[in-house]
């Protein structure tokens, strides 16, 4: 069994009136489901839940959530948040089977700095924030860590390229890409090209309209 131990409360009533009066006292409603089991309307404290996510896995965290005097293996499957406040609102756990395979959203950080792509005036652009994995819920990785020290100008790392740990499937198109360079003179010409794309399309407009003009003259 995973060791971050949150335990949770049920008898909660439901209903909007009851979940926004268990907010106004720091519990968050949720619910526990997965294969084979009828889900279990509940509620966590919310300094509690926030203390047993702060690790190195995030969301991601493998949880014994303990309900009742029963303890079930769980991760978090959905968070609902406040529009504005963004603070969790509702959450859903989902049981896992430590045999069997889940997909995740694993977060994407980037070390280093290209200095090859900054000294020619480009910016390197992560062009995903998490790479979707499939794994046992006792192999979910907490983060990629993607290097970009020797990237290029113009340089893409795909998903391909991202090496995964044991026993973990990324999960998408291989030639996704998952970094990116952007240089400062390409973004110049694609704008220009853009603008001298405009200028002909009037051009071809403006044409086409004195023709019709001098037509309605000659018929006169």
């Amino acid at each position: 069994m995973p060791d971050t131990k949150l335990v949770a409360k049920t008898g909660r009533p439901t209903g909007s009136p009851s979940s926004r009066r268990l907010r106004t006292e720091d519990e968050i409603p949720g619910v526990l489901y997965g294969q084979g089991m009828t889900p279990i309307v509940l509620s966590v404290a919310r300094r509690e839940l926030r203390h047993a996510l702060s690790g190195p896995a995030g969301m991601n965290t493998l949880l014994t959530l303990s309900v009742d005097g029963s303890t079930y293996p769980a991760i978090v499957k959905e968070v609902q948040r406040h529009p504005v406040r963004r603070s969790v609102s509702h959450i859903d756990f989902l049981q896992v089977n430590m045999r069997e395979e889940i997909t995740i959203s694993v977060p994407v950080h980037l070390h280093g700095e290209a200095k090859a792509v900054l000294n020619e005036g480009g910016l390197v652009d992560p062009a995903v924030d998490t790479i979707d994995v499939t794994c046992t819920p006792g192999n979910m990785p907490n983060e990629f860590v993607i290097d970009v020290t020797d990237m290029q100008p113009h340089d893409v790392i795909r998903l391909a390229d991202v090496p995964m740990p044991a026993n973990v499937t990324a999960v998408g198109d291989p030639d996704m890409a998952i970094v990116t360079t952007v240089m400062a003179m390409q973004s110049i010409e694609e704008e220009g090209a853009e603008g001298e794309g405009g200028e002909e399309g009037a051009e071809g407009e403006g044409g086409d309209a004195s023709a019709a003009s001098e037509g309605g003259d000659a018929s006169e």
